[in-house]
């Protein structure tokens, strides 16, 4: 059995699945392996996310120590986001997630590099 913060999980898998329980919060990890990011940058990057939804994901992901969120004592406030330790353990695996979505698209669909395609296989 797994246990984080008195939840059960019988298996880790679950415990992965739990944390990254929908689209959004792997692609928000994706660009901050680029580096530090703003919300505003985040929310360019990522266009098709709400920024109501781009906040609520930011903050789960800084709730389960998958991001770091620091303030800056300036006026206007300055946010940025940068990947934990943990966020950035992600690296190789999202790195193989981008290489079998490619092979995948090559096999049954095609590439068009038409809208700034990105044929680099690491961040």
């Amino acid at each position: 059995m797994y246990f984080i913060n008195d939840k059960e999980y019988k298996c880790s898998v679950s415990v992965t699945l739990d944390i990254f329980n929908d689209r959004w919060k792997l692609a928000i990890i994706w660009h901050l392996l680029d580096g530090d990011k703003r919300f505003k940058e985040l929310h360019e990057e990522i266009s098709e996310i709400t920024q109501k939804t781009l906040t609520v994901k930011l903050k789960e992901l800084e709730e389960k120590n998958i991001i770091n969120r620091e303030v800056f004592a300036e006026v206007p406030p300055k946010v940025v986001y940068s990947l934990s330790d943990a966020g950035d353990r992600l690296r190789p695996i999202l790195d193989e997630m981008y290489k079998w979505g490619i092979d995948y698209v090559k096999e049954y669909g095609k590439i068009s590099c038409e809208d700034n395609c990105d044929i680099n296989l690491t961040k």
